[in-house]
């Protein structure tokens, strides 16, 4: 793994207590499922769904691939998509690369970025589908709600064997202003920690 990116990873361990109780409950019931589909032999795939598939869900893909990985979890399968396609926000493409990832942009209106973590091993794949896209599982996995858009207008994600709601605040909302840079790392650190602490409750 690259150099930065496990110095970033270690740092995580001690911001566990950052995590609320009511985010825990709901990121161990996660772990519980992937637990679940390792014991059976089954991988554990997830899909992580936000309104855009544009900076949220990415995140939540990334993060959770990366950190299983770190932790030498097997089996375990990530994807991301959304109610409608748009791109890979290059925001948050850019905090990414911040925390330690080498990504590259093949370029285009929804660039297909491969997201490379270890020279060693493949890339991820990542950029904008809806989340019934061919590219995702369309049965038995589990749909992550990252935003709680997505989650309201999403009564039924066909195919989902089961539903998690583990929503986080838009960095959007920061776009074009002062903090931006700050939110955008602020939200892929959360998100880190969080899918750190999923991983290692497996």
């Amino acid at each position: 793994m690259h150099p930065d990116l496990t110095s970033y990873i270690q740092s995580l361990q001690n911001e566990a207590s950052d995590i609320t109780r009511e985010r825990k409950s709901k990121l161990t019931k996660l772990a519980d499922y992937i637990r679940t589909k390792k014991d059976s032999g089954q991988p554990a795939r997830l899909t992580f769904i936000c309104t855009h598939n544009s900076r949220r869900s990415h995140l939540c893909q990334i993060w959770s691939a990366v950190t299983a990985d770190y932790l030498g979890l097997d089996q375990i399968e990530t994807f991301s998509g959304g109610t409608e396609a748009t791109a890979f926000n290059p925001r948050a493409v850019a905090a990414v690369e911040r925390a330690g990832f080498n990504v590259e942009n093949p370029g285009g209106k929804n660039p297909r970025y491969k997201v490379f973590f270890d020279e060693d091993k493949e890339p991820l794949i990542c950029f904008s589908k809806t989340y019934d896209d061919s590219y995702n599982p369309r049965k038995n996995f589990a749909a992550v709600m990252t935003c709680t858009d997505a989650d309201e207008n999403c009564p039924v994600v066909p195919g989902a064997e089961i539903r998690f709601s583990i929503p986080y605040v838009d960095p959007k909302e920061s776009d074009g202003t002062s903090r931006e840079k700050q939110t955008y790392d602020q939200r892929c650190r959360q998100i880190a920690a969080e899918m750190y602490y999923l991983m290692s409750q497996v």
